[in-house]
């Protein structure tokens, strides 16, 4: 064999292991075992049937991607058949470009390895095209990125006539934007998840958390966000002053990850605040190879350190300390229960409902109690819930157990009129035998 035969084979090796290694690293078997369940369950006018059909076809024969997809957003075969009997010129629509996935593993690992060379402690992960309930266009659990194809890979003139209200508008303009042009991106950003420590628990530090990954994926792939929220943002100086009044609430759909109608009808407006954040940081630095890496190996596990890094931007109007002591002064409160002492121990467990009153009127309709730390078992039966008249009470009809710890959260979904958050309050107390 002569030396020119040998360098073409070695050639031809090499190309196969590139290739063998880009189809290793992306998964796309869920689409096709989605599309062949489609095929069946549409045919059906049995709607157990249907559902049968896309739990043994698509869910049980799922990968580990989609099994974990389903865990993270919730997903059941009902809500399936639910959406492709109602939806089907969408799904008709669609069905062609999310069959491109399986051409993509190579254009995503030249994202991946663009991303290694901005950050070259990058983890291995593993890409899974999978297709959801709409509910998210990509996310990711431990090492694995999961897209939700129904939504990342649509473009412009997908189909979406049959929807309607706020799910139409956000559709309309996340659509618009043609999210498969930025499928590559988005896979970069989430990947940039996989490498950060756990995703931290209040608002204002989820935010960053996105945001970095969005503004990292950015460098690395050199090409501007995709996401309609970064440039919305970045015209409108309101955003900010509205997102200083709200950080701190327990938790907002408003901000991010849901179609939770805003005053500015843009979603996951959050990301802008993040990224902003980010880029700040990134601007000011010398070494823009440790920045991204501080950026990625943020320790959310240290709120304080979180703050500091944060307000060493400049990105608010104030700091994180005095944006928080005029949240508690501005916030209505819970003043007093009746019927019970919080914090009593000897309860009697024949009363049968708890009052609580606020600071001020509320708007009458926003409630929320939930779980403390000690979960379920200590979260009292509840009957019936109740408004007093003017809005400033609100009675839990309960059936209590004799001899039994209770601990729960009033919460901060409880609204005044002009939408602001009550602050959360907890009842604890122990009935007697």
């Amino acid at each position: 064999m002569n030396r020119l035969s040998i360098l073409l084979l070695m050639t031809i090796a090499i190309s196969c292991q590139t290739i063998k290694r880009h189809q290793s690293n992306v998964v796309t078997q869920d689409i096709d075992n989605f599309w062949e369940s489609y095929e069946l369950a549409k045919k059906e006018s049995d709607s157990l049937l249907q559902i049968q059909l896309i739990d043994s076809l698509y869910i049980q024969k799922g990968s580990i991607g989609l099994k974990k997809m389903m865990e993270v957003r919730n997903y059941t075969a009902s809500e399936y058949v639910n959406l492709i009997n109602n939806y089907p010129n969408f799904f008709e629509s669609i069905r062609a470009n999310t069959l491109k996935s399986k051409f993509l593993a190579e254009e995503l690992n030249d994202g991946i390895e663009k991303l290694e060379v901005i950050y070259p402690d990058l983890k291995p992960a593993k890409i899974y095209f999978t297709i959801g309930c709409m509910r998210t266009n990509g996310t990711t659990r431990d090492s694995l990125v999961l897209i939700g194809s129904e939504l990342a890979m649509a473009e412009s003139n997908t189909d979406i006539s049959e929807f309607e209200g706020e799910t139409k508008e956000w559709l309309e303009t996340f659509f618009s934007s043609n999210p498969i042009n930025g499928l590559v991106l988005l896979n970069v950003h989430e990947y940039v998840h996989t490498q950060q420590p756990p995703i931290p628990g209040n608002l204002l530090h989820i935010v960053l958390y996105e945001g970095v990954a969005e503004f990292v994926s950015v460098v690395a792939m050199g090409v501007p966000s995709n996401a309609p929220a970064i440039e919305f943002g970045k015209n409108n100086s309101a955003v900010r002053e509205i997102f200083e009044r709200e950080m701190f609430y327990e938790w907002t759909p408003d901000w991010l990850w849901s179609n939770s109608p805003n005053e500015f009808g843009v979603r996951d407006l959050g990301y802008y605040i993040g990224y902003s954040i980010a880029e700040r940081y990134y601007n000011k630095s010398s070494n823009k190879q440790q920045t991204i890496k501080e950026l990625i190996e943020l320790d959310y596990s240290d709120p304080g350190e979180i703050d500091a890094f944060i307000d060493n931007t400049g990105f608010f109007s104030k700091t994180i300390e005095e944006l928080r002591i005029e949240d508690q002064k501005n916030r209505p409160n819970v003043v007093s229960i009746n019927e019970i002492e919080n914090g009593a121990q000897n309860v009697d467990p024949n009363i049968d409902e708890i009052t609580i009153h606020f600071s001020e009127k509320l708007n009458g309709y926003n409630t929320g109690v939930n779980y403390s730390d000690l979960g379920k078992n200590t979260f009292p039966k509840v009957v019936n819930r109740e408004w007093a008249a003017d809005s400033t009470s609100w009675k839990l009809k309960v059936d209590l157990e004799s001899n039994k710890h209770y601990k729960f959260w009033i919460t901060s979904n409880f609204r005044t009129e002009n939408g602001v958050a009550l602050l959360p309050y907890l009842i604890e107390f122990k009935t007697k035998e």
